[in-house]
């Protein structure tokens, strides 16, 4: 749950703005152990001065505090021109207003009583984006993400071979990353290689390496990812496009651990851990001859499946803010987050290309977007509504748009647990779980 790969001289700093002297002093503890710098801040007022110097990582607050309320902490602070990610905590009453301040630009809320894990699950996710990690290594909080990413720190510490199966765009090279940096292997080499991006011939020496002259303008010597990755990990994408005699030659990398350059004399050894993905039916290209059965049974001797994110609608608006918050940065742009309609948008949409198209949708809009808030137009420029479109919402609509934005908080906040979400909403679990079947959410138990 530490920060992960921060600079060695400085940790996190966050600011935390609790009036209530217990809990204040059970998460400021919390934060300690986890090796983040914490100021501490008992009132509204002393917070807003002292952050006027200060810049935090990420803010945590209380939304109810003795001087004034959480609405009024956050624009006073981003008047003053601050852009720190602010994540709530707020009794169940306090909802509404919660929900108020996400449409205003605040970063996530989390409702009392809470458990201390997923305010730090919370708090690293704010915190990623600020210290450029590669991916992040929290691949999300549904949980069916959740569960893969059980299974990925279990194994990440053996040298089992690992085969990621999905749908493209659902994160199988994050996974690959994940299972490397949380392993013994995490301060070796990460070499990776798509198999259907290059023709076979070029996959091989790009794979295998080759010696000077053994083709046509190999002028000298070229060390394959095989020998780059030494101890580290070898990630081999789309591997069902492999050819056949690079099947042959991958299942006597696995078998035996050595490797022949391209030309070469003699066999080098193989140290590193393979991990495979695809996004193709390997049992079914086995069956039609199409892929060798026993490289199959060697890839997968751990299979873990990644979803996609249309099973896990809990995780696309956090990936969304968290996306643009890297963007923002890169490119410079003073955006604060997105609009009401726009987070409806995203969580209507069925995301065919997964966690990539989410990506590429942000990125653009983040390039484009004229304001400080992202829109539904600059996310999907391709849905340009007509003028009969852009006519105000039913109310019926605008009711279901703002229940599913609090079903799906709360379903979040409560970790995909319907009977918990349900008493956070304070309604009963079969009318929650019958307002899921309607907008087409999904939750657990």
């Amino acid at each position: 749950m530490a920060p992960h790969a921060s600079p060695p001289e400085v940790t996190p700093l966050v600011a935390l703005i609790e009036d209530d002297p217990v809990m204040g002093q059970s998460v400021a503890d919390w934060l300690a152990v986890e090796g983040y710098r914490t100021s501490w801040f008992r009132n509204g007022a002393e917070a807003i001065r002292a952050l006027a110097r200060q810049a935090p990582d990420a803010i945590i607050c209380d939304i109810r505090l003795p001087d004034m309320n959480g609405e009024e902490v956050h624009r006073a602070l981003v008047q003053a021109g601050g852009d720190a990610p602010m994540l709530f905590v707020t009794g169940h009453g306090d909802i509404a207003q919660a929900v108020r301040l996400m449409q205003a630009g605040a970063a996530d809320y989390l409702t009392k009583p809470f458990d201390i894990e997923a305010l730090l699950r919370r708090l690293e996710a704010l915190i990623a984006p600020r210290w450029q990690r590669s991916e992040g290594f929290a691949l999300g909080e549904a949980p069916a993400i959740q569960s893969v990413e059980r299974v990925l720190r279990r194994v990440a510490g053996i040298d089992s071979t690992v085969l990621l199966t999905g749908p493209s765009g659902s994160g199988k090279e994050v996974a690959a990353r994940l299972l490397h940096a949380e392993g013994p292997r995490a301060r070796l080499p990460f070499v990776a290689t798509n198999c259907a991006a290059l023709p076979a011939e070029l996959l091989e020496s790009e794979i295998f390496g080759h010696e000077r002259g053994a083709f046509t303008h190999a002028t000298s010597r070229h060390a394959g990812l095989a020998e780059q990755a030494g101890a580290g990990t070898l990630f081999l994408d789309e591997v069902a496009e492999l050819s056949p005699p690079l099947q042959a030659k991958l299942l006597r990398l696995l078998q035996e651990r050595v490797f022949r350059r391209l030309g070469g004399e003699r066999d080098l050894p193989f140290r590193a851990r393979i991990v495979a993905a695809t996004n193709a039916d390997l049992d079914a290209q086995v069956a039609e001859g199409r892929f060798r059965e026993d490289l199959f049974f060697r890839l997968a001797v751990i299979r873990v499946a990644m979803p996609p994110l249309r099973d896990r609608p809990e995780d696309v608006l956090p990936l969304a803010r968290r996306f643009l918050g890297e963007f923002a940065a890169s490119f410079a742009r003073p955006l604060r987050g997105f609009t009401t309609l726009a987070e409806e948008a995203l969580l209507a949409h069925d995301h065919p290309g997964n966690v990539r198209e989410l990506r590429n949708r942000v990125e653009r809009a983040a390039a484009l977007a004229e304001g400080e808030l992202v829109t539904a137009a600059d996310l999907f420029p391709e849905r340009a509504p007509t003028r009969a479109e852009a006519a105000l919402p039913t109310l019926a609509d605008a009711r279901d748009a703002a229940e599913r934005r609090v079903i799906t908080a709360a379903l979040a906040a409560a970790g995909g647990d319907v009977a918990r979400a349900a008493e956070a909403l304070r309604v009963s679990r079969s009318t929650l779980f019958e307002k899921l079947r309607r907008l087409g959410l999904r939750g657990e138990g």
